[in-house]
């Protein structure tokens, strides 16, 4: 933790209320709170938590850069299979948690190069703070595309069309729990005796959906209930229970969800018995989701086969699986990347550094991946995003 940049005066202010929030919380509630309800105050108390605050958070100057502020790139490849979408179903976006808002003005002036512009691209944002850069992003947009675009305040009851959801599934609170002495306890979080710190873990015996739902996972070899040996999880009930309510609105198309995790059989192996937890401040990775709330992103890895099943149970056809990498590249993405050559050497080696990003197995290309869930598509083909490499049946 020595390593990472001290926050200013002012950061340390607004933790520091937050802190007090979360405390008074904690007394309300007899002493503990589960750890899903500490990481959605962390994040989303309003005007505090950390996506609801004043603080930016992507690109250079903020704490992480995703896909889309990476390059353009990212967003003109994307749109390939989004038009393929709206012309099996419906021509309308949804866009889940739009960060800077640079994916929608990719997506849309690639669309409309495309001529397949959307009859209403929606932007469903919690957060006041990035609503407001959004906009300012879109401002770059001539007004007939800038026309197009729509902030919803709830999801609609009925949608058919494309929902895209980058970096959506890991910032949603999650339950934590470990496995020890042949028990299942829950994580959660109480006032820190001395020290530091605020707060501190503290683990109940599990009960309800959280130990219906750790009962069922695929433990590694010794390290089962019945086993001594300590392993700690991430169990998302809420990421589904997310799913499972689009998956009720749609009424055609599909949802195309970009995100970083594993199926099942990689995601609880012997390797992460700690668990995915991860927080993110000044392009730094740490551990501690204790440290300086509200001035942190906290993420975990997604269950892919989790949230397939969520969208299954709920109805919905599973209509891919693959690696970022190989998604792109199945959209088009090199193609597009001989294109920039046109703009001089210099643009196209920034270019092609970004796309080798994007895919190479070592960077975002494999440890991100893409999933696919739809309803009512009208098309017996393959969507175009998985035509190579789908790994479906790993989910």
């Amino acid at each position: 933790m020595s390593k990472l940049p001290a926050p200013d005066a002012d950061s340390l202010a607004q933790s520091s209320r937050l802190i007090s929030v979360i405390e008074r919380e904690i007394d309300a509630a007899g002493g503990w709170i589960p750890f899903h309800r500490y990481m959605e105050l962390a994040l989303y108390a309003p005007g505090l938590g950390y996506y609801s605050g004043g603080a930016q958070k992507f690109g250079k100057g903020g704490d992480f850069i995703t896909a889309p502020e990476l390059t353009p790139l990212f967003g003109q490849t994307l749109a390939a299979q989004v038009a393929e979408i709206m012309h099996a179903s419906h021509p309308a976006v949804i866009e889940a948690g739009a960060g800077s808002g640079a994916l929608a003005v990719d997506l849309l002036r690639e669309l409309e190069r495309l001529d397949c512009l959307p009859e209403s691209y929606g932007i469903l944002e919690l957060s006041g703070e990035l609503r407001a850069r959004q906009q300012q992003t879109l401002d770059s947009l001539d007004p007939k595309l800038a026309s197009i675009v729509e902030w919803l305040d709830v999801p609609p009851e009925a949608f058919s069309g494309v929902l895209v959801g980058n970096e959506v599934l890991d910032a949603i609170p999650t339950h934590v729990i470990a496995v020890r002495g042949g028990e299942f306890f829950e994580r959660g979080v109480v006032l820190a005796a001395s020290g530091d710190r605020a707060f501190e873990w503290a683990d109940r015996p599990a009960r309800g959906a959280v130990l219906e739902a750790a009962r069922k996972l695929p433990l590694p070899v010794g390290m089962s209930v019945e086993s001594g040996s300590g392993f700690v999880t991430e169990i998302n009930l809420a990421a589904a229970a997310w799913i499972g309510d689009w998956s009720a609105r749609l009424r055609r198309g599909a949802l195309l969800l970009f995100d970083y995790g594993y199926p099942r059989d990689e995601f609880y192996l012997p390797s992460r018995a700690r668990g995915t937890l991860m927080c993110h401040y000044r392009h730094r990775a740490h551990e501690d989701p204790f440290l300086w709330p509200g001035l942190n992103d906290v993420t975990s890895s997604v269950d892919f086969s989790a949230m397939a099943e969520a969208g299954f149970d709920a109805g919905l056809e599973v209509l891919g699986y693959t690696s970022q990498g190989q998604f792109l590249l199945n959209c088009g993405l090199l193609e597009r990347l001989a294109a920039r050559e046109q703009e001089g050497d210099a643009a196209y080696a920034r270019a092609s550094a970004a796309a080798q990003k994007l895919t190479l197995p070592d960077e975002m290309g494999e440890l991100f991946k893409v999933l696919a869930l739809g309803r009512d598509m009208a098309t017996d083909a393959p969507l175009m995003g998985f035509a190579r490499g789908d790994r479906t049946h790993r989910l």
